[in-house]
């Protein structure tokens, strides 16, 4: 059964933690999920069920304006770190692995690269790269229009969503089936977010496409990424970007998936963390 609390940052802000319990063991393992974008950041079906089948003590909150969590305007990628700190000290969790799939990989990366003491692995799904001009940053994205009016600053952003569509070409053939079947809670959940307002979203992209305070360079904690070769909204060349450049990293390339279907790989990625943790 997963619980839900709200707890106070030390700024006064409200965020709304999901957590299964469990994982008394002491060698068990704890995972903390951030979720994408936009999404309310409850446990969605797929992965608690993933995770209670390997012991997995499994959290999630929602980042800030989203699932009744504070607004935090101009947060950037590393503030999410600081937030998951407290997160743990209020749970009394003293270590953790982190996942993220989509806007949630960022996310993770930063609690990887800004917490590690406490952060023993980190899996990245269909995770952006920094924004950097390395390489074409845009290039396979069928819809990036969010993501280019944020770079021209908060005002344009607020103006794109006022008439922003989702473009259905977005998704594969297999995201589509995934959506219908498996992570059918995933669409319904976006759709909850999404009826709350732009906010989260938009915070999310403006960070995205801004220095994000930390450098993936200097992550020192083992990090999987699992990347769809079919990906219409965060391309291949993202993941080929963060493995040539987070030192202890390796890519788990499935050229059949695309953005939702690669969520597929998340109870083997959840056997990766489970092997990290016995090499501790």
């Amino acid at each position: 059964m997963v619980s839900e609390r709200d707890v106070r940052l030390t700024d006064g802000r409200l965020v709304r933690v999901h957590d299964t319990g469990g994982g008394d063991a002491p060698d068990a393992l704890t995972l903390l999920w951030h979720h994408g974008s936009p999404q309310t950041g409850a446990l969605l079906e797929p992965l608690v069920s993933a995770a209670g089948a390997r012991g997995i003590r499994l959290l999630s909150y929602g980042r800030p304006s989203y699932g009744g969590s504070s607004p935090h305007p101009g947060r950037d990628v590393a503030s999410a770190a600081a937030d998951v700190g407290q997160i743990l000290d209020a749970l009394g969790i003293a270590r953790i692995a982190v996942m993220g799939a989509s806007g949630g990989g960022p996310h993770a990366l930063a609690c990887a690269a800004l917490l590690p003491d406490r952060v023993m692995g980190a899996v990245c799904l269909a995770g952006l790269a920094p924004f950097t001009e390395s390489f074409d940053w845009y290039a396979g994205m069928i819809s990036d229009g969010g993501l280019r009016a944020a770079a021209a600053g908060r005002g344009a952003r607020e103006r794109y969503a006022a008439s922003d569509d989702f473009d259905e070409n977005s998704f594969t053939p297999a995201d589509w089936a995934a959506l219908k079947d498996t992570w059918a809670s995933l669409g319904t959940d976006a759709v909850r977010a999404n009826a709350a307002g732009p906010d989260g979203l938009i915070d999310d992209d403006l960070a995205f496409v801004a220095p994000w305070g930390f450098e993936v360079t200097r992550i020192d904690t083992p990090v999987l990424l699992v990347q769809g070769g079919q990906d219409r909204i965060v391309p291949p060349a993202h993941a080929d970007w963060l493995v040539r450049n987070c030192r202890l990293s390796e890519l788990w390339l499935r050229p059949r998936d695309g953005h939702i279907s690669i969520l597929g790989a998340i109870p083997v990625a959840m056997d990766w963390l489970r092997a990290q943790n016995e090499l501790l």
